[in-house]
């Protein structure tokens, strides 16, 4: 029963994106919204095969790096004001993207990763991760650049106590060495997502056996 929870938690934070904003000047992959519905609209008359559903999601991306290509700008999959003129014949409109909104995607984005296996020193989905590569790597999704190593994560942002942890932040623990050893991104109702050694990225419980006895801290980076 615990774990279906865990899974539906997980769900319902990737999936409630709606009435989002969106990154200042730019919009990507995993963006939501009217503006993303009508670039889609736009991309489907020129004959692309997406639908104007207000998910920014791969074939709409693929669509736009072909649009991109054809016209001349850099086929980066992206949506600026350049790319935005070239396809709507207007000025991109002034879009900022909100701290709720980043936490959401950082959950969403951690939730990708489920599975890959534990590599020490690893940075990437393709060749594994260990913890901090695998929060370093979520967080920078989001446009949000951390510091390499645990110890160094723990060093920035804000000092969250436990009762006030909200989904995104990132959750120490000292483990096979003195201070933050550890590091994993909370993800709401008490647990958290992690590059486990044992068993890869995994969802495990702040008030398990071993993790409450080695917790240190939280820190928001938002």
């Amino acid at each position: 029963m615990r774990f279906i929870r865990v899974i539906f938690t997980a769900f319902f934070l990737m999936v409630f994106c709606s009435a989002v904003t969106f990154a200042e000047g730019m919009l990507r992959m995993g963006d939501q919204g009217a503006e993303v519905a009508e670039v889609q609209g736009r991309l489907a008359s020129l004959g692309y095969d997406v639908v104007a559903d207000g998910d920014f999601g791969p074939a709409t991306a693929d669509a736009i790096k072909d649009f991109q290509t054809l016209n001349g700008i850099q086929a980066d999959g992206l949506i600026g004001p350049t790319t935005y003129m070239a396809l709507l014949g207007k000025d991109m409109p002034d879009i900022s993207r909100g701290s709720s909104y980043i936490s959401r995607r950082i959950i969403s984005t951690s939730m990708q990763y489920m599975g890959v296996p534990y590599v020490f020193g690893g940075t990437s989905p393709i060749y594994g991760f260990d913890c901090s590569g695998y929060v370093q790597y979520v967080f920078a999704q989001a446009g949000i650049s951390l510091p390499r190593t645990a110890d160094a994560q723990f060093e920035v942002g804000t000092p969250i106590s436990t009762t006030d942890l909200l989904p995104g932040d990132a959750v120490f623990f000292t483990t096979y060495t003195y201070g933050a050893s550890h590091v994993g991104i909370y993800i709401g109702d008490g647990n958290f997502i992690h590059a486990s050694s044992s068993r890869g990225v995994t969802i495990s419980s702040l008030s398990s056996s071993y993790y409450s006895t080695h917790y240190i801290g939280a820190r928001r980076m938002l």
